[in-house]
């Protein structure tokens, strides 16, 4: 696959003794509505027999009022694997995946994808995951927003020779995780300016990827269709940067890109 190759190649990059390009980036999740509707969505171990018979077979009315309903006690009979969760508090629940991302900040570019059941542990556990694959010998950075910065993953980053550059959360029981070490440095201004790049990709995947919404029951399957979407946006990507260093290169007055 496209991505199992660009991975491939950033990783000897990023192993190389001398000062390579790729050694910043960021990491990010979001959610994917699962192809299944709340109907579907009914207690563990409930037999069809269990049910009332449907007013309607085709789309029957489902009355919800006064019915706790969690990942704990309740599954989707349409796609099992796909979980409650919500983007925030005050919004509503619905069955999703969880999609994680590793961008790297120079380019923009899509270095590795994660696709896996919604949980509120998944986006840090899909991060470290990514990170395992990538890190080596030299020390890189890792930027995120304040649902990162949990003495967990920040540990946990560090022992994979990984700096955090995570957005310091203060509301947190016990304040951030990170210290003035971290923060006092440019280079975190820097990737926490940079680290709002990522939010292009989803608006792509979502938008002119329509992907949204999964057309595919289960992770597996979710995955295969995640991984064909963010290698379209790496490729449209790449061309348009290529395209830009060639106008630079025609042209030595304009100035270079920078990040």
């Amino acid at each position: 696959m496209v991505e199992a190759t660009i991975l491939a190649r950033l990783r000897d990059a990023v192993s190389e003794d001398g000062p390579g390009p790729f050694h910043h980036f960021t990491v990010d999740g979001t959610l994917i509505e699962a192809w299944a509707s709340l109907k579907s969505l009914r207690p563990k171990g409930e037999k069809p027999t269990d049910r009332t018979p449907p007013d309607d077979p085709g789309n029957p009315s489902v009355d919800f009022h006064g019915e706790r309903r969690q990942n704990a006690t309740h599954q989707s009979t349409t796609d099992p694997e796909a979980r409650l969760a919500k983007k925030g508090a005050g919004k509503e629940a619905r069955l999703c995946y969880t999609e994680s991302v590793l961008m790297e900040n120079r380019n923009g570019i899509i270095i590795a994808l994660r696709v896996g059941q919604a949980s509120g542990r998944a986006e840090s556990e899909q991060g470290l995951e990514m990170l395992q694959e990538l890190c080596g010998p030299r020390r890189i950075t890792v930027a995120g927003d304040k649902g990162y910065d949990t003495a967990a993953f920040v540990a946990s980053c560090r022992a994979l020779n990984v700096t955090p550059h995570v957005a310091q959360n203060e509301r947190r029981p016990g304040g951030s995780a990170l210290d003035l070490r971290t923060t006092n440095w440019p280079g975190y201004a820097v990737s926490q300016r940079v680290r709002k790049r990522v939010e292009e990709i989803f608006g792509w995947i979502k938008t002119v990827g329509n992907f949204r919404r999964t057309r595919y029951r289960g992770v597996e399957r979710t995955s295969f269709a995640a991984y064909l979407v963010g290698a379209s946006y790496n490729l449209l990507r790449i061309k348009a940067l290529s395209q830009r260093m060639n106008r630079v290169a025609s042209e030595p007055h304009l100035p270079r890109p920078t990040r």
